[in-house]
């Protein structure tokens, strides 16, 4: 009885598998995508692993599509970030608008792990310009934390009301109304209103990239 050959199909060693370039789309629009989103909410690398409970070292190499996540840290991201894990894993085809409106009314929260400052968003979304933009209220007592913060870009206060103390480095600054500060976010800064009145200040933080 003759044996029956099964017919094997032949890859070339350059040509990749079907699917495997899909995947690897799939997996880069993820981390592209929650990049996006972080930003479009002003959120940094610590801020979100906070929110998420997913290390900031993995959400770096997550965005730089070095690492494929698992559905677990997709789920918590997605909740993080207020969206579903679907969403994260569709393309996103919209052009987006290079004019933002922002009406009185119409500010955002912008989230904050800090106690006792509140902020409200005044710009367009970080996916087409580098600038975010909020209104913040900082309460008597209210302070940035033990830990020094240090992060890229650049940040710049403007104090409409009230002071704020303010370490940049190893140079100390108490701002009042009508004062602003200009810093590069590399130098460990520090924030605190130590008076027994709030605080209204812009702030502005510049992305590098």
């Amino acid at each position: 009885m003759a044996t029956r050959r099964t017919k094997t199909a032949k890859v070339a060693l350059d040509e990749p598998v079907k699917g495997q370039r899909d995947v690897a789309e799939i997996v880069n629009g993820v981390g592209q995508r929650i990049a996006l989103l972080r930003n479009d909410q002003g959120l940094s690398l610590h801020q979100l692993a906070v929110k998420s409970d997913v290390s900031s070292a993995a959400i770096h190499k997550i965005e730089r599509s070095s690492m494929v996540p698992t559905i677990t840290t997709l789920l918590k991201l997605g909740a993080a970030l207020g969206v579903s894990v679907s969403s994260l894993l569709q393309e996103d085809e919209a052009i987006p608008d290079p004019v933002q409106f922002t009406g009185a009314t119409e500010r955002q929260a912008v989230y904050t792990p800090h106690k006792g400052i509140s902020l409200e968003g005044i710009s367009g979304s970080y996916r087409q310009f580098r600038i975010a933009a909020a209104v913040a209220r900082m309460i008597p007592g209210a302070t940035s934390g033990r830990n020094l913060l240090q992060h890229p870009g650049e940040e710049l206060v403007h104090v409409i009301s009230g002071e704020v103390s303010f370490r940049v480095g190893d140079q100390d600054f108490q701002l009042k109304a009508g004062d602003s500060l200009h810093f590069s976010g590399d130098l460990p800064h520090h924030w605190e209103n130590t008076t027994d009145k709030p605080a209204n200040l812009i702030w502005f933080v510049f992305r590098n990239e």
